[in-house]
């Protein structure tokens, strides 16, 4: 469903970077909290007047994104929005990690972070 190659927005990205620096939790690993925090919160994409760019750097893989929760993403996208298209579903999945990135960026430190999580 989620195509091989993934990224997110670069501001995203500076905030996931930025996480690491404080907590040294890998992007990708807190992209993963960042998605299903998003999702639990009730944050819902819509794609209509959606001008997102996915403009970052940080191409990777979507084992390497999702890991264990690759199925589990998939399958929470697909029950979220079953009609979407392939590309408006990379850009929700990158709308939830953006929004649940929010929650988690100011953290400074891992203590922090775990009691948060």
């Amino acid at each position: 469903m989620l195509p091989n190659r993934m990224v997110l927005s670069r501001q995203t990205e500076e905030q996931l970077k930025k996480l690491k620096g404080y907590t040294g939790i890998t992007p990708n690993i807190a992209a993963r909290l960042a998605f299903f925090r998003s999702v639990e919160s009730e944050f819902r994409y819509s794609p209509e007047n959606d001008d997102r760019k996915l403009d970052g750097a940080l191409a990777l893989d979507k084992i390497t994104w999702l890991g264990e929760t690759l199925q589990a993403t998939e399958l929470v996208l697909k029950m979220l929005y079953p009609e979407m298209t392939q590309k408006d579903m990379i850009k929700a999945w990158a709308a939830h990690v953006e929004d649940g990135i929010a929650a988690l960026r100011n953290y400074r430190n891992l203590k922090d972070f775990s009691n948060s999580v």
